[in-house]
């Protein structure tokens, strides 16, 4: 398996995937509005409990790893989301990065 991961190539796994998950039918809108939130969701709760940590509260955690699962989670759902509404999520993301550069005079472009 390769390691590098295209916004394309996670398009076209996407694509796929909902083949095989949702039978081909299309999801309403909604749902994958949902589905991100609850993602978001997840994500917040894993840096709370980083931060309990930091904070010497009880119930904190160092480890990473269910942050970076979450976090992948909501890529795969905002690519999904994005699929289903026809946009390129590259081209949205390099003109709202640069967009953002240009307002604030920074010279990082994509």
């Amino acid at each position: 398996m390769n390691d590098t991961i295209t916004f394309q190539s996670l398009r076209d796994a996407n694509l796929e995937r909902h083949k095989e998950w949702a039978k081909g039918n299309d999801l309403p809108l909604s749902f994958r509005g949902v589905e991100l939130a609850g993602e978001v969701g997840e994500a917040c709760n894993e840096l709370k409990k980083i931060e309990r940590k930091r904070l010497g509260l009880v119930g904190g955690k160092e480890d990473l790893d269910g942050l970076q699962q979450e976090l992948a989670d909501v890529l795969i759902c905002v690519d999904l989301i994005a699929m289903d509404l026809g946009i390129d999520l590259a081209a949205a993301v390099r003109d709202k990065f640069n967009a953002t550069s240009e307002k604030y005079e920074l010279s990082t472009r994509l």
